[in-house]
């Protein structure tokens, strides 16, 4: 009875370890806040971390070196001294590299409006099909991005899923007096974000990112050259979805993403296919064209 006892709780223990999908590193930055407030801080630290790594965000039982790396580093701007936080983010996720010990950025986005409300001790719930709080909607939209855009640098437009229950998510928060979450806010806020990652005029790009990692990144230890034209495939695709979507916020993301990793990988490109991409980078990627320009100097 012992046997089976032990058995039954090794299988639950075990089934527990693989229920987490992500692998999240959580930061709280509070410059402009005295240490006498340090506890409410070190508690809702481990609260986001918790709830971000406890729960369950994709359909598939991923193995422990599967989880995807992420990290939020979240700056308290103002705090009332009782559970009204104003803070901006910043998030970040990674994917590793097939063949190497490089892991390859996927997602590196600011959001200034990432204020909630936050009790010391509170519990942090939520719901997929209804509006709970502003804190815990916000770390939810955010895991379905970083799922969703993992799955798509895997399988072409597997990410498809959890981008729809990031627009679930946010279609809820609606309601939220807290800014970020509606068209009429901004023209670079969560709202725009998704709608990008569900317009399917956007489609090219998450193609392009399938393209760029597992056709271009993942080849590249065993064939260079093959992998540095898949890379360079993706360049005039990005371009006719920029004339068309100017100033879109998914070209944004990509490029805040991969801009010096596009640097790094045509600077082994022969001279005329990386020129050439120097013209078509600097005309749709401007906040970074001096980083392309450089290449002008290596040989």
């Amino acid at each position: 009875m012992k046997k089976i006892l032990l058995v039954i709780l090794v299988l639950f223990i075990g089934s527990g370890l693989y229920a987490q999908d992500l692998n999240a590193r959580v930061q709280i930055l509070a410059p402009q806040l005295s240490n006498s407030n340090k506890r409410i801080l070190d508690m809702l630290e481990a609260s986001i971390k918790d709830f971000l790594n406890g729960r369950k965000w994709t359909t598939d039982a991923l193995q422990p070196q599967e989880r995807i790396d992420c990290n939020f580093v979240i700056t308290i701007t103002d705090w009332d001294g009782s559970s009204s936080f104003k803070a901006e983010a910043q998030i970040q996720s990674n994917r590793p590299v097939f063949n190497s010990s490089y892991n390859s950025t996927l997602l590196n986005i600011s959001d200034k409006d990432f204020g909630f409300s936050y009790a010391e001790g509170q519990p942090l719930d939520f719901s997929d099909q209804n509006y709970i709080g502003n804190l815990s909607s916000l770390l939810a939209f955010y895991a379905y991005i970083i799922t969703g855009l993992d799955y798509d640098s895997f399988s072409k437009m597997g990410g498809t899923p959890y981008f729809q229950k990031a627009e679930t998510v946010l279609n809820n928060a609606q309601i939220a007096p807290n800014p970020g979450w509606k068209a009429f806010e901004s023209l670079r806020n969560r709202f725009w974000l998704i709608e990008n990652l569900t317009n399917k005029s956007y489609n090219p790009i998450r193609e392009s990112l399938y393209t760029y990692h597992r056709d271009g990144l993942d080849v590249m230890a065993d064939n260079k050259s093959k992998g540095l034209k898949a890379v360079l495939s993706i360049i005039p695709q990005l371009q006719k979805i920029d004339k068309q979507k100017q100033g879109s916020v998914l070209n944004q993301l990509f490029f805040t993403a991969k801009a010096d990793e596009i640097v790094n990988i045509l600077s082994s490109a022969d001279n005329q296919d990386k020129l050439k991409a120097i013209d078509v980078l600097s005309e749709i990627d401007p906040s970074n064209s001096l980083k392309y320009e450089s290449l002008k100097k290596t040989r």
